[in-house]
């Protein structure tokens, strides 16, 4: 049997996990939408940028430390926000958590997680919690009331997924949200015993049935769906710059948005008091015709980077993508799937392996470019081809 013994990059956990995982659940955090242009193009662009190596420099005393919004980390990294990593392993948002706290980097709560914010907090480290907003914006307000007195210091609100995407894959696998059983899901899960003992049932055991527990109460329903019950979207059509003004008001703690990739909206966002926001094209898993977040990142850092602190995600799988993303600009780099494949191939420790693995990819990237810190790493280091 495969083991994290044998994982030597991202792409090792990543089979690990799919090794592990139903299909359905697998190509629900793996895939992209449509025909997965978006999802390509996030890995072309990467490709595409090289960066320029130095020799004869003393890197001994080297460091990947960086400091953002004021607080020293390790690591110009941040665990993003991914929905129902609890369904990967048990307690996954908790493991994921834990695993930032010991890398002294940040980690983001999502919305649509199973485990609640209450219970994550207990992790430590440095806690942010993402928003979407319901079309009853109350409901939002109670939520990220809770969420301060929970003791979460960053609120990240996303603004890029108002329309529900179009990933065709979960509907011929059978899977959706709330979960509902059929031939192909039942057989998927019952060719993945140790999955559905260790995770599924282990959880309906000593947890109860899986909900969404950060949706306020009376919009939380169980996952498993049953007839006349249905899970509340929080998203909503109708919401605005206006509303992202009013949020800023009611939430004393920093506020990033995510799910950029306009000029126009990085300098709407500055207008409405963000304190950073989130080169996002949602990891390719949105709209399938966005451009890669990395490309659009340093007309975005030209714009509005002397104003708020900006942060970029999508497609970053290696340490050198990290790197790459500082030399054009950003700050820090949010990381979704590559813990994600860690968390579903060993829990807590795969988690933890999938940061240490891109913590020595960075630092080999940074002694082969004979950079001792991350400001060091700059433009003058980075050729993008066309």
């Amino acid at each position: 049997m495969p083991s994290l013994r044998h994982a030597y990059n991202i792409a090792d956990l990543r089979a690990l996990a799919r090794y592990r995982l139903p299909r359905g659940l697998f190509e629900f955090v793996d895939r992209g939408t449509e025909d997965e242009v978006a999802l390509r193009n996030n890995r072309a662009a990467f490709e595409r940028i090289k960066l320029i190596p130095r020799g004869l420099v003393d890197v001994s005393r080297r460091s990947s430390a960086t400091t953002l919004f004021g607080k020293s980390q390790a690591l110009p990294l941040v665990i993003a926000p991914t929905g129902i990593a609890g369904l990967l392993s048990f307690r996954g948002e908790l493991a994921l958590a834990r695993a930032a706290a010991a890398a002294q980097i940040p980690f983001v709560l999502s919305t649509a997680a199973v485990t609640g914010m209450e219970k994550v907090a207990q992790a430590g480290g440095q806690l942010w919690f993402q928003l979407y907003m319901w079309p009853d914006h109350e409901a939002s307000y109670r939520l990220i009331t809770r969420a301060s007195v929970a003791g979460y210091e960053t609120l990240v609100i996303t603004i890029d997924t108002t329309a529900a995407p179009n990933r065709e894959y979960n509907a011929r696998n059978g899977f959706a949200l709330p979960i509902r059983f059929g031939a192909r899901n039942v057989l998927d899960a019952l060719t993945h015993p140790g999955w559905l003992m260790r995770v599924f049932i282990r959880h309906l055991v000593e947890e109860g049935p899986m909900r969404f527990e950060n949706y306020p109460e009376h919009l939380q329903a169980a996952l498993i769906a049953r007839r006349g019950i249905s899970v509340a979207s929080p998203k909503s059509e109708t919401m605005d710059w206006n509303d992202l003004a009013r949020l800023r008001d009611r939430w004393k703690g920093r506020l990033v948005v995510k799910g950029v990739l306009d000029v126009a909206d990085a300098r709407a966002a500055v207008g409405c008091g963000a304190d950073g926001i989130v080169v996002s094209n949602h990891g390719g898993r949105n709209f399938d015709s966005v451009p890669a977040s990395i490309d659009v990142l340093p007309e975005i850092v030209a714009a509005v980077g002397d104003q708020t602190t900006v942060l970029i995600d999508s497609g970053f799988l290696r340490g050198s993508d990290v790197v790459k993303a500082i030399t054009l600009g950003a700050k820090a780099v949010l990381i979704g799937r590559a813990p994600l494949y860690g968390l579903a191939a060993g829990g807590e420790a795969g988690a933890a392996h999938a940061l240490a693995l891109l913590r020595d990819e960075i630092d080999r990237t940074m002694v082969s470019m004979g950079c001792c810190s991350i400001a060091e790493v700059g433009p003058d280091r980075v050729r993008v081809q066309p």
